[in-house]
């Protein structure tokens, strides 16, 4: 099939960050999205920035316009939850975000009333059923269809380092997992999900999808649930291999990183250089040891087989890269994936809290719920990080 790629601006930016709804006492997911979807739906009908539902009625999504800055795109997001927020208060619901619940259970969860998503359940049945998973897509503009997989399998190299910044789900139905990151190891259980093909062209990308809808795989490219896939429909390349992240700097600091390294790749492709890559079964097990490990891991840097402290290694990369996040105007965002890098994730600060309190994980909602509401979703923090 021929696959058009849309026109977008080369770097812009995207975000789309899922967000789970709870109980303010309890800290328990609440099926509440369609009653508070249906309040914003005409509110929010002329903002650049959407409030749509996902796969469970726990979950609302909050979409950005399209962002020339990481600084815009994020702008976009608060306004989103400023507009959330309004509804859920009254409600007595809180917002929070990370890659999963710390106790939720699937059995008590409601799946959205739509056609697709009670398709995906009928075929994925027990896996997906149990995707009560929460991440964030970043969308980063590509000038041209041709540099597309190339930059898609050059990403490969860093996914395990986007994996660790944002990891946020050691807990799973009520037990630590032993993992940073479990969401990373549950979603690629569907379908087409999981590590991206390295495929040489993207003319191989339409094989691809040739091959897959004539087969019932899936019914068109929306269905390609890849770590990093094409996005043809908006021009971009999307990377969704990030766990939710628990504050907005936090994701702020993330989407510069991504934005920063397509740009980085394209500008070599123009210049007629070698862009990185590792053979797919070193990608395969850096996913694992990020899943593993988050921002302990050591992963395999190039195809020579070389590892690196997953934390050096992007220290490295910063360094590498910061002029460009500077010409992008993200350069207070990409600096501070150095806190991130410093203090710890959101998965590091969760197993703190969990054992401060004896293993109580509602204390790890209540922390989560507090992260959340706090400084780092208000537009004062946003102006002081832009100082």
């Amino acid at each position: 099939m021929r696959l058009p790629f849309a026109a977008s601006t080369r770097s812009s930016v995207g975000l789309e960050w899922e967000l789970m709804l709870a109980d303010r006492e309890t800290g328990d997911l609440v099926p509440r999205a369609p009653e508070i979807l249906d309040q914003l739906e005409d509110k929010t009908a002329l903002e650049r920035f959407t409030v749509t539902g996902e796969l469970l009625t726990n979950t609302v999504e909050v979409t950005s316009g399209v962002g020339h800055t990481v600084a815009e795109a994020v702008d976009d997001i608060a306004d989103a939850i400023c507009a959330l927020r309004d509804e859920t208060e009254p409600r007595g619901v809180e917002i929070l975000c990370a890659g999963s619940h710390p106790f939720a259970q699937w059995f008590d969860q409601e799946v959205t009333d739509k056609t697709r998503y009670h398709s995906l359940i009928e075929r994925t049945q027990w896996w997906g059923r149990n995707m009560m998973i929460w991440g964030i897509h970043v969308h980063v503009g590509v000038d041209d269809v041709e540099k597309v997989i190339p930059i898609v399998n050059a990403l490969n190299v860093y996914l395990p380092h986007l994996q660790a910044l944002s990891a946020s789900s050691p807990f799973w139905a009520g037990e630590r997992t032993g993992y940073a990151s479990n969401r990373a190891l549950v979603f690629q259980q569907l379908p087409t999900a999981g590590l991206p093909w390295q495929l040489d062209s993207w003319g191989n990308f339409e094989s691809y999808l040739d091959d897959m809808v004539r087969t019932g795989v899936m019914a068109d490219a929306s269905e390609v649930r890849w770590d990093i896939r094409p996005a043809p429909k908006w021009g971009t390349i999307e990377i969704r291999a990030c766990d939710g992240m628990s504050t907005l700097p936090e994701l702020a600091a993330v989407a510069s990183l991504a934005q920063t390294l397509v740009e980085h790749f394209s500008r070599l492709l123009d210049e007629g250089g070698e862009l990185p890559g590792i053979p797919p079964w070193y990608a395969r097990e850096n996913k694992w040891r990020a899943a593993r490990y988050g921002l302990d891991a050591r992963v395999i840097v190039d195809r020579e087989g070389t590892q690196r402290p997953v934390v050096e290694h992007l220290r490295e990369t910063m360094e590498e890269l910061a002029d460009i996040a500077l010409e992008l105007k993200c350069a207070k965002e990409f600096a501070s994936l150095e806190t991130i890098l410093a203090t710890g994730g959101s998965s590091a600060r969760q197993i703190a809290v969990a054992d401060a309190a004896d293993g109580d994980l509602r204390e790890v909602v209540q922390h989560l719920i507090r992260e959340f509401r706090g400084g780092p979703t208000l537009r004062e923090h946003l102006a002081a990080l832009r100082v």
